[in-house]
């Protein structure tokens, strides 16, 4: 894709600034958290208990970083930060999104694999206290940040439902009281371009105002390459009905995948002249038009078609009308193809071998597909689907079909402060949000469509809450919040699935709207010099509306029961038997297959508005010891859920009932240790934790449908040690480990069926009782030492190496064997000249320096008979000028 104008445009503005800027007085630079002052470590404030505290008197297990140290680490979106967490797991994309925009946040185990409207994340993502209620647009551009903070366990009491896992709670830049200029220019790898700068505007000695603007522009690593085979297969390929000939939300494509081509944008007005009322009121948009994610081709399953297959995973239909183990759509449209007009009808598949497209719905009626490889007649012959389609190289893919991410989201927001007495304000967050989102992707990798998805998703959300916070109260000791919480959203989701050159075409529209109201407090009382307490809880109601509109527009299941005629005539309403054969007076085939709609035949999904209520309250109970002020020893037990909802990508008719699912929850208890040492030269801090994880929410693979269900029970045990050492002035060295121990204590009936989760030899391990959760490793380890020396000029040097290690991670439930994130090393380093005043400085780096592949995220679809999955990005360098004035 060209890069927008107005891309281009900005990132000329942002480039000319520090030139503009240059006669301006210079401001203070900010400190950043962890960096050595005088061979110390520097206090690293943050805000996760609603209130401004120093991390090391929080009792929580948090990971907070500085917007300089993020910089310094190459840190660009929420994403990233994965490495340097641990027991974190923060993936840019879903196994089918397309997008990397999309952020799979797991915490301790817990999170969401997913991007649909029907499921809620189990990590909160938080921009200024607000909360983003979808998955999409949640993998945050981090231009203007001043640290991140990520809190791990169960966040229920002051952060509210679906923070199960955690929160993540993003803290952007306040407007200063002193003009300053501050950005970086970045090239790179794949021709990338990043333009960052922020500018603080005192426009009185009570209002400030700032202003960011972002813009990246950077190719794609995948490269989308054409088939070379022999002219049989060419001409072949020539006669696959191209992917625009199906429904989808966008026809978009690109010659390369993951590329980038984003600009954001971010205001704030801030009063403050330093009496009781204080307000902030902020603004931001996003805007990205880009290609889609990477993906791979990783596996087919499928039975032998008439060319000779290159390696295949191992198949399991043997008819591939009524295989083993489910219906195959790969099987059928390689019988389809490649069988006798006598064969065919032997198999009655004469309907579903026939026209795609049905006489009752506004899709496109396509020609038959049966015979066109026996009938004598090479000029109509169509490539069967094998496994010539797999590369071997995640750089490079036989795709041809759609490939998108176009995202526009915006938001407002109000922070009011008013102090009512010394120790006491009222805090008001107001904030309206909305997001239109297209995304698309060929996940079979080849020039056929066998597993092609688009979607449509438009989203908007209201949110108001109210605080009353007490600081340092009764001679210090007692510090409070108590609030209210007020949250609506609604918005829509239109799916589009091409199954195997159209056997199957998913038309899918949802709506979804969602009130949730809260009431929520926790008490901090520090008993004396030694004993603390805190006391929290949080009552939440919520009601769920959903209305889904699931359809199969090639009406498949009337034409596999003979239903239907050769040309897509569908029968719905007579007397035109099932087969096998029924005795007269039968059923009619509309009321036979259970079809839910009448008024439209092809529709699956029962008609009508579907109504949920939840409510919850969750718990905190803590305790800490303080034997000195430089140590605190802290126990917590906390409470967490994840609202219910309905499962809405099905292909089968449902009936009368539309499938759902129920909340899950969590409980935790926590065991901590923060701690500074030797003049604050070791920050070393430790927790032991143990989660009770009920209804555990995971996508599972129902013949061709990815659902939702509770999957079972799990208990989680695990251990995290987070260390800050500065051992000679200007030596820091950041470390952490963490091990995890996540496994399933039960599994329910759905999962342990055969043909959703079940062992298949050489292709998955299936789930287990004793097995581990998805998106989890086992061990996490990461260092990263910064050195920091001056030089004669009176400049300086900061040299900065990473290194990460993650043992294997599952990507799926049901343990599929090419699906696994195997034992991940990952190397970063930079260098960074800083020029005597400060005013500028210059970083060369490298990301992956060792070129360290894995699967970022990875899906199955047995249905489909397609095994896929995107990568990480390669090795790559960078250059980045930064600027301050």
């Amino acid at each position: 894709m060209k890069p927008m104008k107005s891309v281009s445009a900005l990132a000329l503005a942002i480039a000319t600034l520090p030139f503009a800027a240059q006669a301006q007085e210079a401001g203070q630079p900010a400190g950043d958290a962890g960096a050595p002052s005088g061979g110390q470590i520097e206090e690293i404030v943050v805000t996760a208990q609603k209130r401004v505290e120093n991390v090391q008197d929080v009792p929580i297990a948090i990971s907070a970083f500085g917007g300089t140290a993020l910089k310094e680490r190459a840190v660009a979106d929420i994403s990233a930060l994965s490495g340097i967490a641990p027991n974190v797991n923060l993936d840019g994309g879903t196994p089918f999104s397309g997008s990397s925009a999309v952020l799979s946040a797991t915490i301790r185990g817990i999170g969401s694999d997913d991007f649909a409207f029907n499921i809620d994340p189990g990590v909160g993502i938080y921009l200024d206290g607000v909360y983003l209620a979808r998955t999409v647009g949640a993998n945050q551009d981090l231009p203007d940040v001043e640290r991140i903070e990520v809190l791990k366990g169960p966040q229920g009491t002051l952060f509210g439902r679906n923070t199960i896992g955690g929160a993540i709670s993003i803290v952007t830049h306040n407007p200063g009281k002193t003009f300053r200029l501050s950005g970086d220019l970045t090239t790179g790898s794949f021709d990338l371009l990043r333009a960052r700068a922020t500018l603080d505007l005192p426009l009185s000695d009570s209002l400030a105002a700032s202003v960011t603007g972002a813009v990246t522009s950077r190719s794609g690593f995948q490269k989308r390459i054409a088939y070379n085979g022999t002219a049989a297969e060419m001409r072949a390929i020539a006669n696959s009905d191209p992917y625009t000939a199906f429904n989808n939300a966008d026809y978009s494509r690109s010659s390369s995948q993951s590329g980038d081509n984003n600009m954001s944008l971010r205001g704030k007005l801030r009063w403050d002249d330093g009496g009781k009322f204080r307000a902030t009121i902020s603004g931001d948009y996003t805007n990205q038009d880009s290609s889609g994610q990477n993906n791979s081709l990783l596996g087919v399953s499928f039975p032998a078609g008439p060319f000779a297959p290159t390696n295949p995973l191992p198949g399991t239909a043997i008819n591939p009308i009524n295989p083993a183990g489910g219906f195959l759509f790969a099987g059928l449209y390689n019988f389809c193809i490649g069988s006798t007009p006598d064969e065919i009808a032997a198999r009655g598949a004469g309907a579903i071998c026939g026209a795609r497209g049905t006489s009752v719905n506004p899709g496109r009626l396509l020609s038959s597909l049966a015979g066109v490889n026996t009938d004598a007649d090479p000029s109509n012959d169509r490539l069967p689907w094998d496994g010539r389609f797999i590369t071997g190289d995640p750089d490079k893919t036989y795709a041809t079909g759609p490939t998108l991410n176009k995202l526009r989201a915006w938001g407002v927001a109000g922070n009011l402060e008013y102090d009512l007495a010394e120790g006491l304000m009222v805090r008001s967050i107001t904030s309206y949000r909305k997001t239109n989102w297209k995304a698309g992707s060929d996940l079979d990798g080849s020039p056929l469509s066998m597993l092609e998805l688009t979607f449509s998703q438009n989203q908007k959300q209201f949110s108001q809450e109210v605080q009353l916070l007490g600081s340092k109260l009764l001679d210090g000791k007692l510090n409070f919040v108590l609030g209210g919480y007020y949250f609506k959203e609604s918005g829509d989701l239109h799916d589009y699935v091409t199954f195997d050159e159209g056997l199957l075409q998913v038309d899918g529209p949802n709506n979804f709207d969602t009130k949730n109201y809260a009431f929520f407090g926790q008490l901090d009382f520090r008993v004396n010099d030694w004993i603390g307490i805190t006391l929290g809880g949080r009552y939440t109601k919520e009601t769920k509306l959903f209305e889904g509109g699931q359809q199969d527009l090639n009406g498949g299941n009337y034409k596999l029961f003979n239903c239907a005629s050769a040309d897509g005539t569908i029968f719905p309403f007579g007397d035109f038997p099932l087969a096998p054969p029924q005795a007269a007076g039968g059923p009619p085939c509309f009321a036979a297959l259970s079809y839910p709609d009448p008024s439209n035949p092809v529709r699956v999904y029962v008609p009508g508005v579907n109504r949920k209520t939840f409510s919850n309250f969750a718990p905190k109970v803590g305790v800490q010891l303080h034997p000195s002020d430089d140590v605190m020893v802290y126990g917590s037990y906390s409470e967490g859920y994840k609202t219910g909802g309905w499962t809405t990508r099905l292909t089968n008719p449902q009936g009368n009932v539309a499938p759902d699912f129920d909340e899950e929850t969590a409980q935790t208890f926590e065991v901590g240790v923060k701690s500074q040492w030797f003049d604050r030269r070791l920050q070393l801090n430790l927790a032991a934790f143990s989660t009770n994880y009920k209804n555990v929410q995971l996508n599972q693979q129902v013949g061709t449908s990815p659902t939702i269900d509770n999957a079972g029970t799990a208990r989680i045990k695990g251990v995290e040690v987070e260390a800050i050492v500065a051992p000679m002035r200007g030596l820091t060295i950041n470390g952490s480990i963490g091990y995890l121990d996540a496994h399933f204590t039960a599994l329910s009936a759905s999962v342990l069926r055969p043909d959703v989760a079940g062992p298949i030899p050489g292709l998955r391990e299936g789930a287990v009782v004793g097995g581990q959760l998805p998106k989890t490793a086992k061990w996490s380890i990461n260092v990263a030492p910064r050195y920091e020396f001056g030089l004669g000029n009176g400049g300086s040097m900061v040299v900065l190496a990473d290194w990460t290690h993650k043992s294997a991670v599952w990507n799926d439930v049901a343990r599929y064997l090419p699906l696994r994130r195997q034992p991940i090393d990952i190397v970063n380093a930079s260098l960074t000249y800083r020029e005597p005043g400060a005013k500028w400085d210059l970083t060369v780096g490298g990301t992956n320096l060792t070129d360290e592949r894995y699967l970022v995220s990875a899906g199955a679809n047995d249905a489909a008979g397609v095994y896929f999955g995107s990568y990480n990005r390669p090795r790559e360098w960078y250059a980045r000028v930064g600027f301050k004035f």
